[in-house]
């Protein structure tokens, strides 16, 4: 019987697993890189075991390190999370080879599943519907659009949309290095591409002793650059069509069997309106999104896990499913910007009225699953990892009540610190067409009138102007109240009082592109400012500030972080965050115009032009890699490069000048400019993994 489990992963999964392994009253070991050294997982296991290096090529990726580690650790089975070498067969064989046990799939199950070309031909023979393939050389513009999909990936790494033949050949090779990067396999294949089509999977359990479970679907349409955001189960395309559900049932069974599957897995499928559905793939370990599974059928599927590794027979058939849940993955990224991850610091991480962590609640409610710990705890997002922070789940016996609850908790998440999807998750989750089930792939397309490379309108702030002007204003009071009470002289006299008025105080912030501007002041009448006359103050302390505007009363909660000058409101109306803008401005931060600047930390992997050059608005110039992902980096305007001062393997910061781009010619070293003049440029990122996250 198992005794300790090493969990092959970090953050959040690790975290996931830790918990089952204290229920069932089993020792715990995890293993960490040096970015991960201070990471709150490591708290939860028992023992941990560094693996040198940051990277995870050097690190997670190791399994050899892994395997040394558990033995070291006295670990007697390896639990491999989800992402890195989760489907590697490699890696199972080694576990079991040193005398582990593997709590995962059959070796060879992984092998038959690990090429997607093959896993489709064997799913074809066994009768589960299959897309047709399609060979690169003979597609014509007939077949278009198409798909290019990493015969050993997943996760939408090493995926391209072409729509035009001739682009073909680019997109091929893109593909392929992207493939040979994530996997060490660059083979791809083409497939027809359904731009509209939904995305449904069917977990399944199975056990060393013939049984297996079809244990619900789920449907995770909701996706950015083919990688899910938000999963639900059911699926709202199962529940309105007929006969759909025990089609996919069945023909997830015989995927299983076809390969003598046991343990969890997950058989993904492509469907369309009328409910027909091909096969996509294979997951041979436990999804990000198992836990609306969870919710709605009661189990622990990371115990079921354990006791299948454990020789444990299935009971004749699974529970049924109660409720609806939906899972939203809370990414530190800026949908608006294409997507890009943000690195830095979390300085504070709260979702209120969470009924459990990592498990399924005792009753109706919101769930968290997340690695980065809860309340005022510092915690650092690096780029070596996928920049999931939490998944935030609800439970409720309806659809459209567990969209309501989660839409509501994660607008109350304060979340200080980092850009994140968290505005766009409730914006989707409180939109018409995702309360009428209309889920299919093209969502952000359709209703945020976006690409595939931007969220559209659905990124749109919670907070509207009229609540970033008075979260402004709030600011500048708490500010003063907070002065005012570290004062040593008449600390109970407001800020800038006098007998006599003079003028008025004036704050500056900044927020996004715009500055706001705030002037008050407190006379014997109350507060007195120009930009909201009709504003009175009830309440003011450091951190709390409570405003009545046209009588109706507004509480603001004001948080300050003094490393970054950095100042977050919260309201009812949505979380704002400022800067401040200091009087006198540091001439050290002037730049060249017409910089381009680095939009996140990252190693340079390429670099296409050089000083001198004459470019046009979109031509590439460099890539960076951050986050498992590559991002193209393109020159914003017609221009000559006069500045290149970075080369392929530098490491760069968030701000870093990349490259000066002058509209006429080279810009003479001498020119300066305001901070607003230098370009983030908005990168064509290719999609990340699933899995690892921060």
């Amino acid at each position: 019987m198992i005794t300790r489990v090493l969990v092959a992963n970090r953050s959040e999964i690790a975290a996931r697993v830790f918990r089952t392994c204290r229920t069932l009253g089993i020792s715990t070991a995890a293993v960490y890189s040096d970015a991960d050294a201070d990471a709150g997982y490591l708290q939860q296991a028992d023992v941990a075991a560094r693996l040198p290096g940051s990277a995870p090529a050097d690190t997670y990726l190791r399994g050899e390190l892994i395997v040394a580690a558990a033995r070291r650790m006295g670990a007697d089975a390896i639990h491999p999370g989800y992402g890195f070498l989760s489907e590697n067969a490699g890696f199972a064989a080694a576990v079991i080879d040193a005398g582990l046990t593997w709590i995962g799939p059959p070796v060879a199950a992984i092998e038959s599943m690990g090429s997607k070309i093959e896993a489709k031909l064997l799913m074809a023979k066994a009768g589960v519907p299959t897309l047709s393939q399609l060979e690169p050389e003979s597609i014509t513009s007939a077949d278009l659009p198409v798909l290019i999909k990493a015969s050993a990936g997943g996760g939408g790494r090493g995926m391209r949309i072409v729509r035009d033949v001739a682009a073909l050949p680019a997109e091929l090779a893109a593909a392929q290095a992207e493939a040979r990067s994530a996997f060490g396999d660059d083979t791809v294949f083409c497939e027809p591409y359904l731009a509209t089509g939904h995305h449904i999977e069917v977990q399944i359990l199975a056990d060393s002793h013939g049984r297996v479970w079809t244990v619900g679907e789920r449907e995770c349409s909701i996706q950015r650059r083919h990688q899910k955001v938000i999963e639900e189960a059911p699926s709202p395309l199962v529940e309105r069509t007929p006969g759909m559900r025990e089609r996919l049932f069945e023909a997830a069974r015989l995927a299983a069997e076809a390969i003598g599957y046991v343990g969890a897995g997950t058989v993904e499928f492509l469907a369309d309106e009328e409910g027909r559905f091909y096969f996509l793939e294979m997951n041979t370990r436990l999804q990000v999104e198992h836990p609306v599974t969870e919710c709605t059928t009661g189990l622990d599927l990371v115990a079921w896990q354990i006791r299948v590794a454990n020789g444990e027979q299935l009971p004749a058939g699974p529970p049924a499913v109660s409720g609806h849940s939906i899972e939203a993955r809370l990414y530190a990224e800026d949908p608006a910007a294409g997507w890009q991850p943000q690195s830095g610091s979390v300085q504070h991480f709260e979702v209120p009225d969470v009924a459990a962590h990592f498990e399924v609640p005792p009753r109706h409610g919101v769930r968290l699953d997340s690695g980065i710990g809860t309340g005022g705890v510092r915690r650092q997002v690096g780029i070596h990892y996928d920049p999931m922070l939490a998944k935030v789940i609800s439970w409720a016996p309806n659809r459209i009540e567990a969209a309501t609850m989660l839409a509501a908790a994660l607008a109350r998440t304060r979340l200080h610190g980092l850009v994140t999807n968290r505005d766009l998750l409730v914006n989707v989750l409180r939109h018409p067409a995702f309360l009428a089930g209309d889920t299919d792939t093209a969502f952000f397309a359709t209703h945020g009138g976006a690409s595939d490379a931007t969220a559209g309108t659905l990124s749109t702030p919670l907070a509207d102007q009229p609540t970033v002007e008075l979260s402004a204003l709030a600011a500048a009071l708490a500010d003063a109240a907070d002065r005012r009470a570290a004062a040593t002289t008449q600390p109970r006299l407001p800020s800038g009082w006098r007998n006599v008025v003079s003028q008025s105080q004036r704050s500056t912030f900044q927020h996004g592109d715009r500055q706001l501007s705030v002037e008050y002041r407190l006379d014997r009448t109350g507060l007195v400012c120009e930009q909201h006359p009709d504003a009175r103050l009830l309440s003011l302390t450091p951190t709390e500030v409570v405003l009545e505007v046209e009588d109706v009363r507004r509480h603001f909660t004001v948080a300050r972080y003094a490393e970054d000058q950095s100042i977050y409101v919260e309201s009812a109306a949505g979380s704002v965050a400022l800067q401040r803008v200091e009087r006198f401005a540091d001439p050290s931060t002037q730049l060249a115009a017409g910089s381009l600047l680095a939009p996140m930390p990252g190693s340079v992997i390429r670099v296409e032009a050089v000083v001198g050059a004459v470019v046009s608005a979109g031509e590439p110039l460099l890539t960076l890699e951050a986050m498992k992902m590559q991002h193209q980096i393109s020159a914003p305007i017609d221009g000559v490069i006069s500045e290149l001062p970075v080369a392929v393997g530098d490491q760069v910061e968030v701000g870093a000048v990349l490259a000066v781009v002058s509209p006429n010619s080279p810009i003479s070293p001498d020119t300066r400019t305001s901070p607003d003049t230098p370009i983030t440029p908005d990168p064509a990122s290719s999609p990340s993994t699933e899995g690892e996250s921060a």
